[in-house]
Parts: C-alpha cells; structure tokens; sequence
C-alpha cells in the first residue's frame, strides 16, 4: 500500500471553483462517451462491464479474478456476478491456478476471443470518433494530465498502484 502524499495547500476560492469544474467536465465527458459506445455493445448482446471483462483478457490474457475486479473499477460481488454471465455464455471460462488453488484465474474461450475480435476494433472507431473533438497532441495531453491525476487520488486513498498504472 502506497502512503497518503502530503496534505493539499490551503484551498481558495479560485481552487474549489476549479475543483468542481474539473469533476464536473470528467463527469460529463464520462456520460457522453458511454452513451456514445453503449449502443454497440448492446447490440453485440454485451454491457459495458461485460465488454471491459472481455477487453481487460482480450489485452493481458488469463488475469486472476481480483486483478480483473481491479482493473475494470467494480466491486467483487459484480465481478462475480458479470465472470458468471460470460462464463454461462461460453465466453470466458475460470481456470484454478496451479501454485495456489485459492487463485482462480479467468481467460477468453475461443467463442469469446470470436466475439472481442469482431467487436473491439468497431468499439474503437466509434471511441475515436466521440473524440474527434481534440487532436492527437491534445488526447495525449489529456491523458497524461488524467493518468497524473488518477495516480494522485489513488496514492491519497492508499489505493495499490501496480506498473500498468
């Protein structure tokens, strides 16, 4: 666990107003990007979280359930219950870890690798298209500047930070 940095300087007016905003603006930005790619999974019969399931092991193979939970940001019941659904659908199945049994990883099934390869790369051009509003300098940016700020708010609530992050 990583320590809490040290306390934030004193706020003004100008950095509260400014705190809210940027909350408010990622909110927004969130909303608009789900309800942009939301339609598609759908109609390739997936949620959001299911989708993020199939692309977190679609891009760094088998991963132990809980590192799965970690890097799709939801709560072990709800990784249970969308590892479930996939796993009924024959899209993932669990696969009990060799040196410790208490670890069970999940991975694709070749029906789910079908079905990532046929959906991502559509899920990708609709993700460039929400974002043709800033060019490729200005995306870089962005995500250095939120990457910096996730790590930040991470390391404050004493959230594990691994490598990929």
């Amino acid at each position: 666990m990583t320590k809490a940095g040290p306390p934030p300087a004193p706020a003004t007016d100008g950095d509260r107003a400014a705190t809210l905003q940027l909350i408010i603006a990622l909110a927004r930005a969130l909303q608009a990007i789900e309800r942009a790619v939301r339609p598609h999974l759908v109609e390739s019969g997936l949620s959001l979280t299911e989708f993020a399931v199939l692309e977190v092991l679609y891009h760094k193979g088998a991963l132990p359930l809980g590192e799965i939970r970690d890097r799709i940001l939801v709560t072990g019941a709800s990784t249970t219950y969308v590892v479930n659904k996939l796993e009924e659908r024959g899209l993932i199945r669990r696969r009990a870890c060799a040196e410790d049994q208490r670890i069970v990883f999940g991975e694709l099934t070749a029906k789910g690798r079908a079905l990532i390869d046929e959906v991502f790369p559509a899920h990708v051009e609709r993700l460039r298209h929400v974002t043709a509003g800033l060019s490729v300098s200005q995306k870089r940016d962005v995500s250095r500047l939120l990457r910096a700020l996730s790590l930040h708010a991470r390391r404050t609530t004493g959230e594990r930070i691994t490598e990929d992050d």
